[in-house]
């Protein structure tokens, strides 16, 4: 028996109903936001790495606790065993993120392969729980010629995919190669401006959802497939207090 009649087809025993004190964390935490830091090229002077290091230096200057991963070494994926000392270090930083920035410069417009395996090297599932998912995403890309978008979206459908807390806004950087300078540092442009909008973002989104993310990750389909037996037993339940019933109204009469 549904214990909601107008609308049969759910599970009223498994439905949670959102409110604002269910979004209360039950603690706040007091460490520094974590955040990883992924980029996706191996060029010597990789502007895709200078754009990650430039925001790595923002949320530092916020008070962030950042890793950053370098890629050099990756094999590609399913080359090796899972067990590779650069896989297991790739899923355990982000086993340990909070929130991670992705930055892929745009190769056949599209993000590049080194870039993209260091996502498929991730689970995709453990057990039934994506271990990214929850997380917060910065996406940004660079390109050699004029503005685009097509790395940054695809690193959208990426973040959607893994189940993150994907950012409004981004970064997209055109003719990277004019945008730093000898050292490597970032030039004052509306590209710089963009560029901290986004760390700004992503920093106050990691400190919004990292103590609520086991609540807002809880999904009604996961929770009725991991404990069908509560449907199975209260509708149990439910059919022997009817037949109960029916059986003292039989007495009676």
């Amino acid at each position: 028996m549904n214990d909601l009649p107008n609308l049969p087809n759910v599970s009223g025993t498994h439905l949670d109903t959102p409110t604002l004190e269910k979004l209360e964390p039950a603690k706040h935490s007091t460490h520094p936001p974590r955040i990883l830091l992924l980029y996706g090229s191996l060029r010597q002077k990789s502007y895709s790495r200078l754009l990650t290091l430039e925001a790595e230096r923002i949320l530092q200057l916020f008070g962030a606790d950042t890793r950053m991963f370098d890629p050099q070494g990756l094999p590609m994926v399913d080359s090796v065993a899972a067990d590779h000392p650069k896989v297991q270090e790739l899923r355990k930083l982000s086993e340990w993120s909070e929130g991670q920035v992705w930055c892929s410069p745009e190769r056949h417009g599209a993000m590049t392969g080194v870039f993209k395996s260091q996502i498929d090297w991730l689970p995709l599932e453990i057990g039934s729980i994506r271990p990214t998912q929850g997380r917060t995403l910065a996406v940004m890309q660079v390109s050699g010629g004029s503005q685009s978008f097509n790395a940054v979206n695809q690193l959208r459908v990426l973040g959607r995919w893994m189940r993150m807390v994907t950012m409004p806004n981004q970064s997209s950087v055109a003719k990277a190669y004019q945008e730093f300078d000898d050292a490597g540092r970032m030039k004052p442009s509306a590209f710089y401006e963009r560029l901290v909008d986004v760390m700004e973002e992503l920093y106050k989104f990691t400190l919004l959802v990292r103590d609520r993310s086991d609540y807002l990750t809880s999904r009604y389909s996961e929770r009725k497939e991991a404990m069908p037996e509560l449907a199975t037993s209260l509708a149990a339940a439910a059919m022997s207090h009817e037949a109960n019933q029916d059986e003292t109204k039989d007495e009676l009469e």
